[in-house]
């Protein structure tokens, strides 16, 4: 984290009390998607409280040998150019094939028209891409990582 990103962490972190601050158990700095508009994009969404929803592949998880991000981890929400616009906390995990993603989830991913259409079309793509980086192909029967989030800062 560079030193912005941790003073705006800590300016959240010094509104909660000792045992708030103790229960935390990780805290990352990242921004969503993988370019410059819908990075910027999606941090502005987030920080309005459109977008409280986000998905991943899991196939990048296994690959990476990274483990699930877990309910009460923090996320300092950047821009593309590394500035921190808000902090989310991660409220729900759940592991989900692609082709059964609810329109409810594609709603609350706050992107394009909201609708499940839009999000579907959206997503196939990205993961076309995101699968073809990691040399394996993406099908719609592919699980993907659902997260739901709030945002805590700035309120």
């Amino acid at each position: 984290m560079t030193p912005k990103q941790q003073a705006f962490l800590d300016q959240y972190l010094t509104q909660l009390t000792a045992s708030e601050r103790a229960s935390i158990k990780d805290v990352i700095a990242e921004h969503f998607c993988g370019d410059e508009y819908n990075a910027n994009q999606c941090a502005k969404l987030i920080n309005e409280g459109v977008k409280t929803a986000s998905c991943s592949l899991k196939a990048g998880y296994d690959i990476e040998q990274e483990p699930l991000p877990k309910v009460g981890r923090l996320s300092v929400v950047l821009d593309w150019e590394q500035n921190p616009v808000c902090i989310i906390e991660l409220t729900s995990v759940e592991v989900c094939p692609f082709n059964q993603v609810s329109a409810e989830f594609a709603y609350a991913e706050g992107e394009g028209d909201r609708s499940y259409q839009w999000w579907k079309q959206a997503h196939v793509r990205f993961f076309e891409w995101y699968a073809n980086e990691l040399n394996i192909t993406f099908s719609e029967h592919d699980d993907l990582v659902l997260e739901r989030f709030k945002k805590v800062f700035p309120r």
